[in-house]
């Protein structure tokens, strides 16, 4: 695999059980390029180690006055500088290309996985959790992947040539030999400190960063109150806490850098006044004397790669982890689409709940829980955050059908929909139907105003279209957001669409506009609305009362509002000593089950209708 050929036309099943587990699989998988770097940096390697013999030859040779081996001892030397460049140049275009491809196949791990969960991976993993996996955790596994095989080269290489000492040297050939395993291995007993403080230092680093978002993203609201330093306060605390761990990590690596210059340099002097002393004795000759120093020399370049792969390795194990952990969740209900794909109508029915939205028509859901709400939402979407019997859309489950079928069939918006940063036409560009025009689909969800806002804020922005929205459209109201993640809902025109309080953040005035409008556009197709408001209960078709999970009352909002007190305290905000006040009065006798609370709220729905 090239960086020209990504992304992966599959990146394959990871095995995620854990962290060693799944960096052994991305090995495996890579094992092509893996074996070509590894051929690269042997050139590279076994080129730089033959560069002390070519040299030895060469003082030899002069010290002999020897023409002819000078000569050859030149040719030998400028053959390793070409095998030198050659190797160290493909190496690296190699190794880069393993990294990058290593760190491309998790990304699209994460999100395949991602696509799969839905919002339910959110609910199981923290979302911060997740942009460090996808950003800095890919990349430490990438390092880790790439190095591999550049230090598989350099071990080779340290093993030859210190073989190749033995036989060409074996004085002082023992002298490298006993002593390259302590120069290889002093720093095995650092590292476990030094990675339990560079976990800490990332764990700090991460709630810094998690305060600093939230923080922005309330920035507004924290002004209104007065709680803007408040919140600067607690993170300059973060990062302070954030530089104190970073020092201290910083120090250890250090400690191991400096072992890593020290005990090569005690070899050097060990290997220089051994083999002076042997020279003395006449046991060797000049020429074997600078071939071995040199060779000790150099090893300190293939040796550096044990400290890196020490590094990448005590980097990249818990990273691996936390990628194991999200690539290893799986859907509740994921039967792996067991029948065709198709799209299937018909009425949507969830027999866990009892709910039955008919095809056709505007449901309206009143449900006290706000958590239990939008568990069914994501369930009647096929997004179930536990197992539990599938929910049935023209007598076929969901779960059986194919991820993508089930997703075109029934759309689901939760209660804090996300919007994309770009300009609006590229917001509205969502797979759709085609039946539902995007201005219409604006319109219907009384979007002028955000329109208006969003030309005006855009420098050159004649159509609306064209104007850019922020990162999540931070420069928005709450209302003005959930307006236009309505409008590219009702784009999409699903068979079922399914909205999780879409009008909870619009006045009064708006929301009976958006009720209207969302009834005209969706006529004819099923939509669900999880709603308490009274503008959107009295404009459904029918609507559904859930109490502790269950289907409990099914009517009209104005007959329930009379006749189920369960109903009138979730939707008009009845206190406990109204219904129970309510219960007494319809037990005096006849004609006293009008509630003036409730009759209260139909008159004041009645009079927001007709203004609006």
């Amino acid at each position: 695999m090239q960086i020209h050929d990504l992304p992966y036309p599959d990146p394959g099943v990871p095995d995620a059980r854990s962290g060693p587990r799944f960096l052994w699989w991305l090995f495996r998988n890579q094992l092509g390029g893996q074996l070509k770097s590894l051929a690269w940096g042997l050139l590279h390697f076994a080129s730089v180690a033959s560069l002390p013999f070519c040299v030895g030859v060469a003082v030899q040779a002069a010290v002999d006055r020897s023409g002819g081996r000078l000569a050859l001892a030149g040719g030998l030397m400028a053959l390793a500088c070409v095998g030198n460049a050659v190797g160290d140049t493909f190496l690296h275009r190699s190794a880069v290309t393993n990294w990058i491809t290593a760190a491309a196949r998790v990304q699209q791990l994460l999100g395949r996985k991602a696509a799969v969960l839905g919002s339910v991976l959110t609910r199981r993993v923290a979302a911060g959790e997740v942009v460090a996996v996808s950003t800095g955790d890919v990349e430490k596994i990438g390092w880790f992947v790439e190095a591999l095989s550049r230090f598989t080269a350099a071990a080779v290489t340290v093993v030859a040539v210190t073989v190749g000492l033995l036989v060409y040297q074996p004085a002082l050939g023992v002298v490298v030999a006993a002593g390259l395993p302590v120069l290889a291995l002093a720093v095995l007993p650092l590292l476990p400190k030094a990675t339990r403080r560079a976990d800490v230092q990332r764990e700090k680093a991460g709630r810094a960063t998690e305060l600093a978002s939230d923080t922005v993203a309330g920035l507004r609201v924290l002004r209104g109150i007065g709680g803007e330093d408040l919140f600067l306060d607690r993170y300059r605390r973060a990062s302070q806490e954030v530089r104190h761990a970073a020092v201290r990590s910083a120090r250890m690596w250090s400690l191991i850098a400096a072992v890593q210059v020290l005990l090569p340099g005690l070899l050097l002097i060990t290997v220089v006044w051994y083999g002076v002393q042997l020279a003395r004795d006449g046991r060797i000759a000049v020429g074997e004397l600078v071939t071995v120093y040199s060779s000790v020399m150099l090893l300190t370049y293939p040796l550096r790669h044990f400290e890196e792969i020490a590094m990448a390795y005590s980097f990249s194990r818990p990273s691996a982890r936390r990628a194991a952990r999200v690539l290893s969740l799986e859907r509740a209900t994921d039967t792996a689409g067991t029948r065709a794909a198709e799209t299937p109508a018909g009425d949507l029915y969830d027999p866990e709940t009892g709910l039955c939205a008919p095809s056709g028509l505007l449901t309206a859901v009143v449900c006290g829980d706000p958590d239990a709400a939008g568990r069914l939402s994501e369930r009647l979407g096929g997004h179930a955050a536990q197992e539990g019997t599938s929910v049935l859309l023209g007598g076929v489950p969901l779960d059986e059908l194919p991820l993508d079928s089930a997703r075109t069939a029934v759309l689901v918006q939760d209660k804090d929909p996300v919007l994309l940063s770009g300009t609006l036409g590229q917001l509205l560009d969502v797979p759709a139907s085609g039946a539902v025009d995007p201005r219409a689909a604006l319109e219907a969800a009384q979007c002028q105003d955000v329109l208006a806002a969003l030309v005006q804020g855009s420098l050159g922005a004649e159509d609306p279209m064209d104007a850019r929205i922020t990162e999540r459209g931070r420069s928005l109201s709450g209302g003005q957001r959930q307006r236009l993640a309505l409008a590219r809902s009702l784009v999409t025109d699903p068979e079922v669409l399914v909205l999780d309080e879409p009008t909870s953040a619009v006045d009064s005035h708006t929301e009976a506009r958006i009720a209207q409008g969302l009834r005209g556009l969706r006529s004819g197709r099923t939509t669900v609305v999880f709603t308490s408001s009274p503008l959107l209960l009295d404009r459904a078709d029918r609507v559904v009362f859930l109490h502790e999970g269950t289907v409990v009352a099914v009517g009209g909002h104005r007959e329930l509002v009379r006749t189920e007190p369960r109903y009138r305290a979730v939707v008009t905000r009845e206190t406990e000593e109204e219904t129970a006040s309510a219960a007494g009065l319809r037990a005096d006798g006849p004609g006293t089950d009008m509630v003036p609370h409730g009759l209260e709220e139909l008159e004041e729905l009645e009079e927001i209708e007709e203004t609006a």
